[in-house]
């Protein structure tokens, strides 16, 4: 038996309107009986036969009225690209691939890329539209080229004032506004003196970063200076961290559970480690989950997911990570078998401990699950009087184990 043909159409739209789409498109948006768009994409589209719906807010609530269309012919407008940082991923979650069919216009990213004459597969390309602005920290590495789609008018002076505080200063911001249309217009202006204002809503930002001696940089590293995380002493230290985060083996889009997570050092450069990462950082005192917080945001680990609670009655009903750190409360009494038992196949496990309670503990874990136990040590030299000793921090025993 033939299949069906798709049902669902979702069409790409630029600021140039029906101008701009293929005679397949315009012949699958003229047959529809029913179009779903934000207010600017029907208004683009117009000459419109068809029953059309506005995207509710939130737009969620638009997806049982499409799914409800099954097996007519039911029309999409979005911008650009739907699948790029685009609502057809969201429906491809709903509807089978050979339900529907896509006709994508070019992405903001590629209309920026462009205009500049910049090379797409050598800029970073992040998406602030309903993101944590912080998203973009990690991307400032000296001689990035950067872009960004904007939430709205106001993103970009906002990205401009981040630059100045963090040290780039001297980057230049290329505000693209309502590419592909009569409305279109690039303006460019300084981090430091940033004053372009009347900016469409619709607009993407091109950033060519150009960092000064002491600007605020988040290294490729694992292990970034203690001084960047605010902390009181529950902190795991530069070199102990750099070892933990290469003993948990860290993978693009796993989620980390990070129980006792202190000043979220761990969780911070596991998010950091690839933009799909996730952590799910528990902690008991409230001040230490918001110290936590503000660590990740200063430092653009916005994937960081703080939960305020004592393990482990704190992980039930949590996602089953890919892999999981103790650095506090290993010793209280079913937090390791908790993490044990929700762990997937597979993932590791790294437990951290400075006391001879939890070293014991861990001597016990290693003879029943095997894994790989040593202590970590570490000097630094510091000065004494007119000279320079070394000073030992407290030793580290670590277990790392990884699930059958």
């Amino acid at each position: 038996m033939a299949p069906n043909p798709p049902w669902l159409t979702i069409i790409g739209i630029g600021e140039d309107g029906r101008a701009g789409l293929s005679p397949a498109a315009l012949a699958a948006l003229d047959q529809a009986e029913f179009v779903i768009g934000g207010a600017r994409h029907l208004a683009l589209a117009a000459p419109l036969s068809a029953q059309t719906l506005t995207w509710p807010s939130p737009l969620a609530d638009g997806y049982p009225l499409i799914l409800a269309r099954r097996g007519q012919p039911t029309c999409l407008l979005a911008t650009g690209d739907p699948f790029h940082y685009g609502v057809g991923a969201e429906l491809a979650r709903l509807v089978p691939a050979d339900e529907m069919i896509c006709f994508p216009q070019p992405s903001a990213f590629s209309l920026a890329a462009a205009r500049l004459g910049w090379s797409l597969p050598d800029c970073d390309c992040v998406s602030l539209h309903g993101r944590a602005l912080q998203r973009i920290i990690p991307h400032l590495q000296p001689g990035a080229r950067i872009l960004a789609l904007s939430w709205d008018g106001s993103t970009p002076g906002k990205l401009a004032d981040l630059l100045k505080a963090r040290g780039f200063g001297a980057s230049t911001l290329t505000v693209c506004e309502a590419m592909g249309g009569p409305r279109e217009r690039i303006r460019s202006a300084a981090a430091a003196d940033f004053a372009i204002v009347e900016i469409d809503p619709l607009n993407t930002v091109a950033i060519e970063v150009v960092a000064a001696k002491d600007a605020r940089i988040v290294t490729l590293a694992s292990g970034l200076p203690d001084d960047l995380f605010e902390n009181d002493g529950q902190l795991t230290k530069a070199e102990i961290r750099a070892l933990t985060l290469a003993a948990l083996v860290p993978k693009a889009g796993e989620l980390l559970w990070d129980i006792g997570l202190g000043a979220g050092s761990i969780g911070i450069e596991w998010c950091l480690r690839h933009p799909r990462n996730r952590c799910i950082g528990i902690e008991e005192r409230v001040e230490r989950a918001e110290r936590a917080r503000r660590n990740a945001l200063e430092l653009g680990a916005t994937a960081l997911d703080i939960r305020i609670g004592r393990a482990p009655e704190a992980l039930a009903d949590l996602p089953a990570p890919d892999a999981v750190f103790i650095g506090g409360g290993a010793s209280e009494a079913g937090v390791f078998d908790a993490a044990w038992a929700a762990l997937k196949p597979g993932g590791r496990l790294v437990i951290n401990a400075v006391t001879l309670e939890t070293e014991t503990l861990l001597g016990s874990l290693y003879v029943e699950h095997g894994g790989t136990l040593r202590r970590l040590a570490v000097s630094r030299l510091e000065p004494v009087g007119g000279m320079h000793g070394w000073r030992a921090a407290m030793p580290v025993t670590q277990w790392v184990v990884t699930k059958p």
